[in-house]
């Protein structure tokens, strides 16, 4: 009698993304602790020094929270308004921010009340920040306005009028103290120099501008405005180097790493991009359940913090890997492995032949004895790991070429039936798979047709399966109308080619 052959495997390609090292160094932040706040939350900014505090200005409140802290550690809730965009200092002992009134307050980190209140704008404040000499501050409001204030003094120092809208982003440069950048939603980003009195560079975005970020080497910008992310040079007055349009709705913040090799963008559709800075490619990318108004990076990128139109503040911790003690394994002797390599057989020596033994999965062995029915069972209710859904199909179709796959569908009770249905649901449109699950939909229809109504557990899988096999359809003959317009636009363009060829040849050409 011939020797049992297994059931083969058939392998397929392997579907989902490519595994990168950005896909391993970014999924490899923790589970995201979530935190309500009383607003959207329209600005996150980390303290440059330790311990690494983040400030998160919503509604009329700005909260201090800790790197690993659920509960703020500090408040702030002095504005008699919506406050805007709370900025620390490059020291971390600072913190400015804008209001709804047009006002700017400046709060000492280990104090409660302002130390200093701007006033001279005239609608609401919506950037503020400190130039790197760290006693002046910026300003920008939606009276179309930029200002330049002195901290000592409180005191307006310049005034520039050039946007003719809202006024809602800005940055600092911190390599030099008279440089600093806003975006206004004239579609216009202009650079200043506090030593002169209007704008050094004009760019032209093309879009309201929602947010703009400096590299750290001050010689590059990027812009985000509309569905579209820019990067910019200005050490050539401007010029636009890259355009990436990556999202379907407005991009609404930026963020770049500690090192600049990567660039962060958070959007109203929900999704944070991640590219190098060096292809412009999009390595990553997350997706949360709210449209996204801010975030922000830990230094050394050890936390990401996201926040939401719906004030839900979500922060992402980098896991950290315990580092296990080297222990030496202690390996076999050399003498281990050239025992016996130098031994040359003798003509009166007989030699022995040890059986292999083939040790069969529990399917084959029960696909050995003709017990299809269980060997079934076997592969529906077994461990996920050591059973995919190929080795299913797989049993599945050995048993439909023997001729009893019939035989192991029929005879279910309604725990088995409904694990059976399951599967079908899960895999039945899965063009891998679709072939034989069809066919095996179609005769469990046909065995338990009788049967439909006496259980209602049963009857739900039924209506959910034939729901999943409709809307396949649907999507089928959607693609069969768009694989006509597309035969019908490829024919139309290889007609056009031969038509020009004879016009050249009646030219004369």
């Amino acid at each position: 009698m011939a020797s049992y052959k297994p059931v083969v495997i058939q392998s397929y390609p392997k579907l989902g993304e490519k595994v990168t090292q950005d896909t391993l160094y970014w999924k490899n932040y923790k589970a995201p602790i979530q935190i309500k706040e009383f607003g959207a939350v329209n600005k996150i900014d980390f303290s440059p020094v330790h311990p690494y505090n983040y400030a998160v200005t919503a509604s009329s409140r700005i909260h201090i929270y800790g790197r690993y802290s659920q509960e703020p550690i500090k408040t702030f809730s002095r504005f008699k308004d919506v406050a805007y965009g709370a900025t620390y200092r490059d020291d971390g002992k600072l913190l400015v921010a804008g209001c709804e009134d047009g006002s700017i307050r400046l709060f000492d980190i280990g104090g409660r009340s302002a130390l200093r209140q701007f006033e001279g704008h005239t609608k609401a404040v919506h950037v503020a920040g400190f130039l790197s000499d760290k006693y002046r501050i910026v300003s920008g409001a939606d009276d179309y306005s930029s200002k330049v204030w002195d901290v000592s003094s409180a005191s307006e120092i310049t005034t520039y009028r050039e946007h003719t809208d809202y006024v809602r982003c800005g940055c600092t440069s911190k390599l030099n103290a008279n440089l600093f950048v806003t975006g206004s939603y004239d579609h216009t980003v202009k650079l200043f120099d506090t030593r002169a009195e209007k704008s050094v560079v004009t760019i032209e975005h093309g879009h309201p501008v929602e947010s703009i970020n400096l590299f750290p080497s001050g010689g590059l910008l990027v812009t985000a405005g509309g569905r579209y992310v820019k990067i910019w040079d200005i050490l050539k007055g401007g010029q636009l180097l890259v355009s990436l349009r990556n999202h379907h709705k407005t991009v609404t913040c930026l963020c770049l790493t500690s090192s600049g090799q990567r660039l962060l963008s958070g959007s109203l559709d929900r999704h944070v991009k991640v590219y190098s800075t060096t292809s412009y490619k999009v390595v990553h990318s997350f997706v949360y359940e709210a449209s996204i108004l801010s975030l922000a990076l830990a230094p050394e990128d050890e936390t990401l913090v996201v926040g939401m139109t719906n004030g839900i503040l979500n922060v992402k911790h980098r896991k950290h890997e315990a580092k296990q003690p080297f222990r030496r394994k202690r390996r076999p002797t050399y003498r281990t492995f050239v025992k016996g390599r130098n031994y040359m057989p003798k003509q009166e020596d007989f030699l022995v032949s040890k059986p292999v033994r083939n040790h069969l999965k529990k399917y084959d062995r029960l696909l050995r004895s003709f017990q299809v029915s269980k060997a079934l069972d076997a592969v529906l209710q077994g461990p996920v790991r050591s059973n995919p859904p190929e080795v299913t199909v797989a049993v599945m179709q050995e048993l439909n070429r023997r001729g009893t796959l019939k035989n192991a569908l029929a005879g279910r009770d309604e725990k088995q039936l409904s694990v059976l249905l399951s599967f079908l649901i899960r895999h039945v449109t899965d063009a891998r798979f679709a072939p034989v699950l069809i066919n095996v939909a179609e005769m469990i229809i046909d065995i338990y047709m009788p049967v439909i109504g006496q259980s209602a557990v049963v009857d739900k899988q039924f209506v959910k399966l034939q729901n999943i096999v409709e809307k396949e359809i649907d999507y089928q003959e959607e693609l069969l109308e768009v694989l006509g317009m597309m035969d019908a636009l490829f024919a139309t363009m290889a007609r056009k080619k031969p038509a020009t060829l004879e016009e050249n040849r009646l030219d004369g050409v």
